[in-house]
């Protein structure tokens, strides 16, 4: 932005009591520094002093574990680096630390259902489960994956397999049976939890026979445990039930691990083939949440940080992370609109929720309805609302300070499966501006690079990070040599990680996310950002949603527009004149597309985002493989064979 609107500063209050401003006294009393309690100058620091910084977020964060000698080991390579290759935790050890009274798990779901856990009660449920596990033969590196919907029984699982040093990997229950036989068969998991059921929109659904279906499939499963999370009609007697475990005697002690053992392994969306299994280091992923967590979102003790998410998602990674700053997260299975739009403003006020996050698409729909919540509910206690999954427009940050808090941070946060957390995110130290990121990540060398590799300030071009950092995976599951790991993110540039977003650094060291840049468009050579037309065009009161892809014509391409529209309108040549002049008024000519076409629902990945290669793709007449990878993959039925788009 030309004239950035800053739309919040910390008090002297918050940026003085602040975790990061603790943690440049602690970098200038340690190494006899004198940086300023301003974020660019520790980012600075952070950044050129990669194992000085990283070992004082060891020590910051009171990580438990041997920390050893070394901070890295061949940290010019790219990939190849690894962060304290002699250093001995466990992930679980870590998350349980202070197990007392105060609370650990409050979780609701949309039928009214809810229920808690004191940070004891976990640990207590963690340890048994654990030592089920162990007395069936569960060991170090062995998978136990997990078919849920967001409950405290997933979590209770994922701390029990970590506490052994076993591996995690989870899938959320509104996965098909194929979108799970997918993800799991590459993994052969040894256990298995799943629950009986989901609910969604006021719908039960069962699960009972598809939990039959994958064991049959799945040759590696010795046991299969079975949530009975919804009342079921179907006979599941032949599996275990997830209570036996309390049954059990309790692990004793957790199992060592070093530093660079796998905790997790977490799947790509999988819309151009079989999801590629990304695998996390449990002290990558444990260190990274400690940086972002405590320095960046400033989450301290006892405070409670609520994510609208589900296991299939890595935001449940993150949010589960959280349990390391000893305070407390909120838990919610079901739609977010069900039994009304307002509901997960009702638990925030009734939680006293600290932190509250979720979708971009989430704060978009909420602004399309009447709803306000400030004027229904007492959000005294909510400080920082955090978006993710795609750019936050600068409509719904309005949105937010006019209609849910007006003091409250809005911390838009951007990373992603690839490396369990983020690039760019906030901070307590600087403004917010509308529209934009705060900053990039502390530790993390993020820029923005031309085709050729040179470095942009305050233009468009591909994301990237130039040094290592501890939550890169550590390799894909069954990929041999690493060819796909170092096809996803090296290939462009030698020894540089490519992200795959079109976005800009601004000259005061903000971000703005433009979308994916495989799904840029490029009409005439002139490459446009697909969340610039989406900010521009949802705008207007006749449209729900849009997607727009370029398509090959006349040895060019040229931008097609689908509009997702209200129940009440339809695509008259009026709208389209609107929908143009729009375009031409806040943008330029360029983006204006070459033909708008209404359809009636637009894809979308199992975690929110819309999917413009899916329907590139499916334009070009190419076949979709991987349909299961969608959360409504009918909706691709209406983007083939469309007449109005003929044939190049």
């Amino acid at each position: 932005m030309d004239n950035p609107e800053i739309i919040w500063q910390p008090s002297n209050e918050i940026k003085e009591s602040s975790n990061l401003s603790r943690f440049i006294e602690l970098v200038n009393q340690k190494y006899l520094k004198s940086i300023k309690k301003e974020y660019h100058d520790i980012w600075n620091w952070s950044v050129n002093n990669v194992e000085s910084f990283w070992s004082l977020i060891w020590d910051f964060s009171e990580i438990k574990g041997n920390k050893g000698t070394r901070i890295s080991k061949n940290l010019a390579r790219m990939p190849g680096a690894r962060f304290f290759p002699d250093a001995t935790l466990n992930y679980a050890e870590n998350l349980l630390r202070a197990a007392d009274k105060s609370m650990a798990i409050e979780e609701f779901r949309e039928d009214g259902f809810s229920n808690t856990l004191t940070r004891t009660e976990l640990e207590s449920k963690v340890l048994k489960m654990a030592g089920w596990m162990k007395s069936e033969g569960v060991k170090k590196g062995d998978r136990v994956c997990a078919y849920m919907p967001n409950c405290s029984e997933t979590i209770i699982t994922m701390l029990a397999t970590s506490a052994l040093g076993a591996i995690f990997s989870s899938c959320s229950s509104d996965f098909g049976v194929e979108g799970v036989i997918d993800r799991f068969e590459q993994i052969e998991p040894k256990i298995m939890i799943a629950a009986n059921g989901y609910l969604y929109n006021g719908k039960v659904i069962d699960r009972s026979e598809d939990i039959k279906t994958i064991s049959k499939r799945l040759p590696s499963l010795e046991h299969i445990l079975v949530v009975e999370y919804i009342s079921s009609t179907k006979d599941i007697v032949e599996f275990q039930n997830f209570n036996i475990v309390f049954q059990s005697d309790i692990l004793e002690k957790y199992v060592i691990c070093e530093f660079n053992d796998p905790l997790y392994i977490v799947f790509s969306s999988g819309t151009t083939g079989k999801p590629k299994c990304i695998t996390h280091s449990i002290g990558g992923v444990l260190i990274q949440h400690a940086k972002e967590h405590l320095l960046h979102i400033n989450l301290s003790e006892k405070q409670k940080m609520f994510y609208f998410t589900t296991c299939g998602w890595m935001m449940w990674n993150w949010l589960v992370g959280s349990l390391f700053c000893k305070s407390s997260i909120v838990l919610y299975e079901g739609s977010p609109f069900y039994p009304n739009p307002e509901h997960l403003w009702k638990i925030a006020e009734k939680s006293e929720v600290n932190i509250f996050g979720t979708s971009a698409k989430y704060i978009d729909a909420l602004s399309k309805s009447s709803i306000v919540p400030k004027k229904q509910f007492q959000l005294l206690n909510l400080v920082t609302i955090c978006s993710t999954g795609s750019p936050l427009s600068p409509d719904s940050y309005d949105y937010i300070l006019k209609n849910i808090k007006s003091d409250v941070q809005i911390a838009s946060i951007s990373g992603g499966t690839d490396l369990l957390s983020c690039f760019v995110l906030s901070n307590p130290l600087s403004p917010v501006t509308k529209g934009e990121i705060q900053c990039r990540a502390l530790g993390m060398d993020v820029d923005i690079f031309n085709e050729v590799g040179k470095s942009l300030v305050n233009k468009e071009g591909e994301l990237v990070c130039k040094t290592p950092f501890p939550s890169m995976p550590i390799k894909f599951w069954n990929d041999q040599n690493d060819f796909k790991y170092k096809e996803a993110y090296f290939e462009k540039f030698l020894g540089i990680w490519c992200h795959g977003d079109w976005a800009k650094i601004t000259e005061r060291g903000t971000i703005v996310i433009y979308g994916r840049s495989d799904a840029t468009l490029n009409p005439g050579g002139v490459r446009i950002g697909t969340a610039e037309i989406y900010n521009t065009v949802e705008k207007l009161d006749e449209i729900v949603e849009c997607l727009v892809i370029a398509q090959n014509w006349n040895k060019d391409v040229r931008i097609v527009l689908f509009l997702k529209l209200k129940s009440d309108f339809r695509l008259t040549q009026q709208l389209e004149e609107k929908v143009v002049n729009q375009i031409k008024t806040n943008l330029t000519p360029r983006h204006v597309p070459a033909k708008l076409i209404a359809v009636p629902d637009i894809p979308r990945t199992r975690s929110g985002k819309i999917t413009e290669l899916a329907v590139r793709d499916i334009v070009h007449g190419k076949e979709i493989k991987n349909k299961e990878a969608l959360a409504n993959p009918e909706a691709l039925f209406h983007f083939a064979n469309i007449p109005a788009l003929g044939k190049d």
